[in-house]
């Protein structure tokens, strides 16, 4: 037997984060939808495991978009009910760790965010890191795997739509988009997504704004779409128009209508990449 002298640091850490009165790392919403679409939201909790006491944080910034993206959960299940496609939610804050990450990133276990100290990840050793890999990055991604596995067994190659919501306001400047539509080489759903959602004259569109679809920003969507040839898209909502009920079912009702159509097309269902032009 190893005497505990001789033990690593990793071997003294508990196999999970998570304990009995935790929620799980994910969440499956509408399992059992039956359109050819998967949806997944990668930070769509500001939970945090006991085991980890908020990281140190204040309750208030807790709910701030530093620990989540404020109203994409919502959005996403009610577009997911609308299009009645399984949904896929990440169940903790990207605080404990960034699910949309690779975890190479430097962002992926941020010791601050917009200005904000994050206590619980300044001087995090490797040992701990990996311990949230195992308890939180890993199950939630294994879960989105299981969903496309699903599919796989049915011949069905489904639309990968990736739900994501941004703070009207970033470093002192002001956002003017209403949604962005992010992505990089696969343009089967955003072309024509930016095409109806740009003759819509109350709608301010980000064709890649805010942020980014173009590799490395795309974690989640490079993983599980990009790979596998499945037509995607990320999307993003500003958060002050998802921060209601009624705000997410709005806009649920908006995107339903403009992606009906593309998602109803059979063509869309088939592996592989169209590169635009240029």
């Amino acid at each position: 037997m190893t005497p505990p002298a001789a033990q690593t640091a990793a071997e003294t850490l508990p196999s999970s984060l998570v304990g009995p009165g935790d929620p799980p790392p994910f969440e499956f919403y509408n399992a059992q939808g039956r359109a050819a679409v998967l949806l997944v939201c990668d930070h769509a909790s500001r939970a945090f495991p006991a085991s980890l006491r908020s990281l140190g944080l204040t309750e208030p910034a807790t709910t701030q978009h530093i620990a989540w993206d404020i109203g994409a959960a919502d959005l996403g299940r009610a577009l997911s009910r609308r299009i009645d496609a399984p949904l896929v939610l990440a169940g903790y804050s990207r605080l404990v760790i960034d699910c949309n990450r690779a975890l190479t990133d430097a962002t992926s276990i941020v010791a601050a965010s917009d200005g904000v100290t994050i206590p619980g990840n300044v001087g995090l050793t490797p040992e701990a890191a990996a311990q949230r890999v195992r308890s939180f990055f890993e199950p939630y991604h294994g879960a989105v795997n299981a969903k496309l596995e699903e599919f796989r067994r049915r011949a069905i190659v489904p639309a990968f739509l990736s739900m994501h919501s941004f703070t009207p306001v970033m470093n002192g400047l002001q956002r003017p988009w209403h949604i962005g539509v992010l992505w990089d080489r696969d343009a089967r759903i955003a072309v024509p997504l930016l095409e109806r959602l740009s003759t819509r004259k109350d709608i301010v569109v980000g064709d890649n704004l805010p942020y980014s679809g173009r590799h490395p920003a795309d974690y989640t969507v490079a993983r599980h779409a990009e790979r596998a040839g499945l037509p995607h898209v990320c999307i993003e909502v500003r958060q002050d128009l998802l921060d209601t009920a009624e705000g997410a079912e709005r806009w649920a009702g908006i995107l339903y209508e403009v992606l009906e159509p593309i998602l109803a097309d059979p063509r869309l269902h088939s592996r592989g990449t169209v590169t635009p032009p240029g």
